[in-house]
């Protein structure tokens, strides 16, 4: 009787994670990290490291090999106190994220070292351009989930289930940026997506992306 049961338990919970899965693949989104190794990254490889499932960062970018237009870029990441990193999106392989590219912050809100800066400084901001809603982030050593969609001239952040940014980044930029700086790569439609470190121990996890508008991959 009680292998019966035993084996019924494991029937079911077999079951639960097969529609778990479908379910996954049902809303079009691709994973980008199998959770293991690297494969499918470029740049500063040595800089990053897999750590109990996550990429863990020691410094420099680490680039999607693919590139991307317009999509939904979903992941987790976790902050040491004082973290501070970035996602780059639509940026080339070369040159500065933030100005040749986008760049989103990611960024310890909380660390009296970032008290006084700009407010698209803080984390979620389009670097230089767009300020971020503040107050939505999880104490430092949580995990938090964040998506970033880009369609068009639209750019979204979500984190932790609220918008912090929605901005149509032409309007945004017009006459000038918040910064007042030249950003050339807000005027680029497609990209790869890079974790921009800066030496902090920043961790990211279940990172997928789901391409909008089917829209297929520029270029591998």
């Amino acid at each position: 009787m009680f292998r019966t049961c035993l084996s019924a338990s494991l029937i079911l919970l077999f079951a639960v994670a097969v529609q778990a899965e479908d379910a996954k693949k049902s809303d079009g989104f691709v994973s980008l990290f199998d959770g293991k190794t690297l494969e499918g990254w470029q740049g500063a490889v040595k800089g990053y490291v897999v750590k109990d499932g996550a990429i863990v960062c020691k410094g420099g970018n680490l680039y999607t090999k693919k590139e991307y237009g317009d999509f939904t870029f979903r992941f987790e990441f976790k902050l040491p106190a004082g973290g501070n990193n970035g996602i780059g999106i639509r940026t080339p392989l070369r040159g500065d994220a933030a100005y040749a590219g986008m760049e989103i912050q990611v960024l310890d809100d909380s660390a009296p070292k970032y008290k006084k800066l700009r407010p698209y400084q803080y984390h979620g901001s389009i670097y230089g351009v767009v300020a971020c809603k503040r107050g939505h982030q999880k104490p430092v050593g949580e995990w938090n989930t964040e998506e970033i969609t880009c369609r068009g001239k639209q750019v979204t952040v979500t984190l932790n289930g609220t918008v912090i940014v929605d901005a149509d980044i032409e309007k945004a930029s017009t006459p000038k940026t918040l910064d007042g700086k030249n950003h050339p790569g807000l005027k680029r439609d497609k990209g790869h997506i890079a974790f921009c470190g800066h030496g902090a121990p920043v961790a990211f996890r279940n990172i997928s992306i789901k391409v909008l508008d089917g829209k297929k991959d520029a270029k591998k």
